[in-house]
């Protein structure tokens, strides 16, 4: 969509508070039911993967079972159904994972497929959740996961192949006692062995003409994954944003030809964690009209020991601002702006749960840091944006500001506890580069999210209300007050920690509006039903 001169006369802003922004009111009487197939085909492929956990590499057999339409219409979305990704580690894996104490694993799958047209060709993400299990004694660990997964549109006539990818496991691991596992979390990837049998093909859907009334084309080729950041950091060990050319297909005129990846809106079925932190306003922190609850969660580098340091899942209340339509002079559409706020909740106090992170200091020395994310200052959350009356496509940026400090409670070294007092921390809050700092002063941490909507196909990428992908880049300031009965750690610490470029992925769940109930949004105590999984 065309921009608009900053020179032409500005027409009043039309203001309305909304739990979507802008034109994605009419989302839901927009998108059409997926068009069920006249028959289907079954798929049940045992794959050979080789995965990466803390010992090495280890052999694993991934099995995944789906119902596809023996044919679908070209234009038409479908989607696979009653898909299952079973994951059997072999023993080794498992003597891998109880080195730290840990006796259970609660396990989220995230499978790739490749979805591809000739040479067009498309990338989809498959996520499940395993019910949590015991680690065997002897023996393999299968693990087995369901859930919903993205609609698939093709464009043209011929076969639609579907091929299994990479896979990523992320594990929570207990302890018998309940206490956290060392380390309490980790991602596991693994990649499909080169001898997997027709590189992993999974089934195969023709696609034909569609005899029903023809599919709106997007006046523009959609991704089938957003762009969060404008770029992947180039480091190695740094989890990579996602491709802004994922699902558009080949070069020139196979662009337009790739099928298109729709990602699936978190349904009411989605199950509450157990351990889920407590999410909801009290008389302390009473709720208003415009209330919504969600959950975070992510990763984020740290650059100088060359690993990821989990963000535990966290509440965050927010108070959600009007929407403002600002009208071209055409009345063909109008940008879009939003400003809203919010904290972070964690026992009446604006913070993350404690969390732990274990990293190899300078290359050899095992440390292991509890932390806590204190927030010290508004969040705010700016939505800027663009929308069509015309083509009815909507584009949105995101940026969330908010000022944390980082605090250490506990820290061992090699195994042996070191005294950090009571008032370990940053000398001062993490800090981001600030595009607009004559508007936004001081230290905070700077993340942008990134959405598009194309009717019929559902928005992509973050929204406030929905949730989804958040990504910065932040530099961690020297410590200061670290060390009890004389000893001072701030050098230790400032010196293995502290630096810039460390990259952060947050993910946003589906936020609760808890005065206007829904139960695909909002447990009946009126906390966040849709619990996010962080991705690297």
């Amino acid at each position: 969509m065309r921009g608009h001169r900053a020179a032409a006369p500005r027409l009043p802003r039309v203001r309305a508070r909304t739990s979507v922004i802008g034109a994605f009111v009419v989302l839901a009487a927009m998108v059409p039911a997926a068009v069920s197939a006249a028959g289907t085909q079954e798929a049940d492929v045992a794959l050979p993967y080789v995965c990466r956990l803390p010992s090495g590499e280890l052999p694993a057999t991934v099995r995944v079972t789906a119902d596809f339409p023996t044919a679908a219409g070209r234009g038409r979305a479908f989607t696979p159904t009653d898909v299952t990704t079973t994951v059997e580690l072999p023993a080794e894996a498992v003597a891998d994972l109880a080195r730290g104490r840990a006796a259970g694993v609660r396990a989220v799958t995230r499978l790739g497929v490749g979805i591809a047209q000739g040479e067009a060709a498309a990338e989809a993400t498959w996520r499940g959740t395993a019910r949590p299990a015991a680690l065997p004694a002897s023996g393999p660990l299968t693990l087995t996961a369901t859930g919903e997964v993205p609609s698939v549109t093709a464009r043209v006539d011929g076969d639609l192949a579907f091929s299994a990818r990479a896979l990523d496991l992320d594990l929570a691991l207990d302890t018998p006692d309940g206490t956290a596992a060392d380390p309490a979390a980790l991602t596991i990837g693994c990649s499909l062995a080169e001898d997997a049998p027709e590189r992993g093909l999974l089934a195969t859907v023709p696609i034909g003409p569609d005899p029903g009334p023809p599919a709106t084309e997007p006046a523009s080729p959609t991704p089938s994954v957003p762009a969060p950041d404008g770029g992947t950091p180039g480091s190695s060990g740094t989890p990579q944003a996602p491709d802004e050319q994922a699902g558009r297909g080949g070069r020139g005129d196979q662009e337009g030809r790739a099928p298109t990846v729709t990602e699936r809106a978190p349904r009411g079925a989605a199950t509450r964690r157990p351990d889920a932190p407590p999410c909801r306003y009290d008389e302390r922190h009473p709720s208003t009209s415009a209330s919504l609850n969600a959950y975070v969660t992510g990763y984020t580098n740290v650059r100088k020991l060359a690993g990821a340091s989990l963000i535990p899942l966290s509440c965050a209340l927010i108070e959600q601002g009007p929407t403002d339509i600002e009208l071209f002079p055409d009345y063909s559409g109008g940008y879009l702006t939003q400003h809203s706020r919010g904290t972070l909740w964690y026992r009446g106090k604006p913070q993350s749960p404690p969390f732990q992170a274990t990293f190899l200091t300078f290359g050899f020395m095992p440390t292991k840091a509890t932390m806590v994310l204190e927030q010290t200052g508004p969040m705010t959350m700016d939505g800027k944006g663009e929308t069509s009356f015309v083509t009815q496509f909507t584009k949105m940026e995101t940026r969330v500001r908010v000022p944390l400090v980082l605090r250490v409670t506990a820290l061992e070294v090699n195994g042996t506890p070191l005294d950090v007092g009571t008032g370990c921390r940053t000398r001062s809050p993490l800090r981001s580069e600030e595009p607009e700092p004559a508007k936004f002063p001081g230290d905070h941490l700077v993340l942008t999210g990134r959405s598009s909507h194309q009717p019929p196909a559902l928005p992509v990428g973050y929204l406030l209300s929905s949730g989804g992908p958040l990504t910065g880049e932040v530099t961690i300031p020297a410590f200061t007050h670290c060390g009890g009965k004389g000893e001072n750690l701030d050098r230790l610490l400032t010196a293995s920690v502290s630096g810039p470029g460390n990259y952060v992925k947050q993910t946003q769940g589906q936020t609760c509006a808890v005065q206007v109930f829904n139960p695909d949004q909002c447990t009946k105590d009126l906390q966040p039903l849709v619990i996010p999984v962080p991705e690297r």
